[in-house]
């Protein structure tokens, strides 16, 4: 077959095509050349270690609620109750698992060797942007560069920008700073520019019509997010990784969070920071060679991705319309292992950085998007040749959100059961009717000591995985000392407490609008987030003020259960909640829930910032004497 004839582009280089066809998802799919390897020896005791428990504490405290409601034979009501407690439940359990795994791993110290030295490797780094603040991606850009560049090594690396900039004047300046950077960088950097006239399939267009006209020139490429930071160091372990297994397919990193200064974004990079570590290392574990792809700071053997990861439409059930793949990454991932591809997770590696929405809503417009994305995963669940963790991961994105309006009609037959059969909002039931539920009465010791345990085990992963501090040689001086420490993790836990509710009733929002046909596209991120007023935010918090006045209502006539009042404080307080979490953390530089990437900045952070301030200074000059 005769490839079409493709333009050159001054600021990139020459053309070197490869095919990229896109994949079937009604018949499996081998790559043959896809090495074959031994799978973990360990993994399947990994795996039984993370799901049994979860599943035996579930039937377990399905057990002892069924008795709650056996008086008289199960109803309808009391049934539903019952599968949606097991069903969250047993989500619950299975972090806390996944959380003792990666304690238990972490406190084994890793004693293998790299068996031979990496080969070089040609790796383009690319960066997709799509209307994004131009000094401030090229600031990232050019310190990762000069990390590179100072750090040498045997492989050779290549910066790509590939804009899907739709505004004129914020692609001109990305042209200027990318000329402007690539006049000033040393000799041996290369960096590259190219805007499509058209963004087809958004990112997922934009990555492909790379590997399509340039892909065949690069042995891996390193997919960045416009707001991705990876130390030199961080990239050359990525790069050796992928060099010493010629089995990998794709290498994920885990990216901590940098540069929060809000309540709301400090309050997630500490979560980051201290929880994520043990979480993360218990996936690694129980995924074995079965990872997943979150869609930037990962690492991709080019023609092993362009052979078995082209993305067709998705055809929807209910329309019939065929729709791009939003959450492409999980589905990736799924078509790479599909081909015989390991996908790999190190948590450990370090130095891999991004961003955190600043604010609540910001968050919200975010998670509006994702869940978009992450629904659209159900139809994939039959998909051929997928194997069993691929669609576990497919599953459990979609699960994520479908928990929220679980919780919610959780939150609603709690209220309406309320104190019990003497005390409830639905105690107009006649006694003598056979249809009157028998509800458990509310304040008896053992019905309190399910709802402490229940709670408790909401939040042991954050407190088990303050254990991952000491296992992996963290002091509690880089936190600010035992003190500000203890104080940072409590704030974290009651701030985290008082957003979970609205965060239930907000992705059951997303929910609802992605099931109707109400989220619209696939708008950019804000990164530096909005400044909202408060008739915005009364307006996207109307239904959890007005579920919490209704809460507080039950609870004051005495038919809801004292044990609501903490959800009903925080869904009352959404729109004041709301507008705190876009206030600085603290009056300092350092502030609140500060972590060791703020009270020892990484050098490349600094340097990026140094950058960004130098490109804006330039940018304005640019706009102010345009002429010159």
């Amino acid at each position: 077959m005769t490839q079409p004839v493709l333009p050159a582009e001054p600021l990139m280089p020459p053309l070197q095509v490869m095919e990229m066809p896109e994949q079937v998802f009604t018949a499996p799919f081998r790559d043959t050349n896809a090495p074959v390897f031994e799978p973990p020896k360990q993994v399947a005791l990994w795996r039984i270690l993370a799901f049994s428990p979860a599943m035996l504490a579930t039937a377990g405290l399905t057990w002892v609620m069924q008795g709650w409601f056996a008086k008289g034979g199960f109803m309808a009501l009391e049934l539903v109750l019952l599968a949606l407690i097991a069903f969250n439940f047993f989500w619950i359990c299975f972090s806390v698992s996944t959380v003792l795994l990666g304690l238990f791993s972490l406190s084994k110290r890793d004693r293998s060797r790299p068996k031979a030295p990496a080969a070089p490797m040609t790796v383009a780094l690319l960066v997709p942007v799509y209307n994004e603040t131009p000094w401030y991606v090229l600031g990232n850009v050019q310190s990762m560069l000069e990390e590179l560049h100072r750090r040498g090594g045997d492989h050779s690396y290549a910066m790509f920008i590939l804009s899907d900039t739709r505004d004129d004047a914020l692609a001109e300046q990305e042209r200027l700073s990318v000329e402007a950077l690539r006049a000033d960088l040393p000799n041996g950097l290369q960096l590259y520019y190219r805007r499509r006239a058209q963004n087809t399939h958004r990112k997922v267009g934009n990555i492909s019509d790379w590997l399509r006209r340039w892909g065949a020139g690069y042995e891996a490429m390193l997919v960045l997010d416009a707001d991705s930071l990876m130390t030199g160091r961080a990239i050359t372990r990525l790069a050796d990784a992928l060099s010493r297994d010629p089995s990998a397919g794709l290498i994920q990193s885990f990216p901590q969070l940098i540069g929060a200064q809000s309540v709301f974004g400090r309050m997630q990079q500490f979560a980051n920071g201290v929880y994520g570590l043990a979480l993360a290392e218990g996936l690694a574990r129980w995924t074995g060679f079965e990872g997943n792809y979150w869609g930037h700071n990962a690492i991709m053997r080019t023609r092993a991705f362009a052979a078995c990861a082209g993305l067709p439409l998705l055809r929807s059930r209910l329309t019939g319309r065929e729709k791009l793949i939003m959450s492409h990454d999980f589905v990736e991932a799924g078509l790479l292992r599909r081909a015989g591809w390991r996908v790999r997770f190190l948590p450990r590696l370090g130095g891999s950085y991004e961003e955190t929405p600043p604010t609540l809503i910001d968050h919200i417009l975010r998670d509006r998007r994702w869940c978009q994305g992450n629904l659209q995963h159900l139809n994939l669940l039959g998909a051929r040749g997928f194997l069993a963790v691929s669609r576990f991961h497919l599953l459990h994105g979609a699960i994520g959100y479908l928990m929220a309006p679980i919780w919610f009609a959780l939150l609603v037959i709690w209220a309406l059961i309320g104190l019990g059969e003497e005390a409830s909002v639905i105690h107009y039931f006649s006694e003598a009717n056979p249809s009157r539920p028998s509800w458990p009465d509310m304040s008896e010791p053992r019905h309190v000591l399910v709802i402490l345990l229940i709670y408790a085990m909401l939040l042991a992963p954050k407190l088990l995985a303050v254990l991952a501090l000491g296992l992996t040689g963290g002091r509690l001086i880089d936190y600010g000392g035992p003190i500000r420490f203890a104080l940072s993790v409590a704030c974290e836990i009651l701030l985290a407490v008082l957003y979970a509710p609205i965060l239930m009733v907000q992705q059951m929002i997303a929910v609802f609008r992605t099931t109707f046909g109400l989220q619209y596209g696939w708008s950019p991120q804000a990164r530096q987030g909005g400044s909202y007023g408060w008739p915005v935010l009364l307006t996207c918090h109307a239904l959890e003020t007005l579920s919490g006045l209704a809460l507080w209502g039950g609870i004051l006539a005495g038919l809801v259960s004292l044990w609501l009042v903490p959800i009903a404080l925080s869904l009352v307080l959404a729109v004041p909640l709301s507008a705190l979490s876009g206030r600085r953390a603290g009056s300092s530089g350092r502030g609140w829930m500060a972590t060791p990437v703020v009270y020892t900045e990484p050098r490349i952070t600094r340097t990026a910032r140094l950058y960004r301030q130098q490109l804006k200074q330039y940018l304005d000059g640019r706009a102010q004497h345009p002429a010159e």
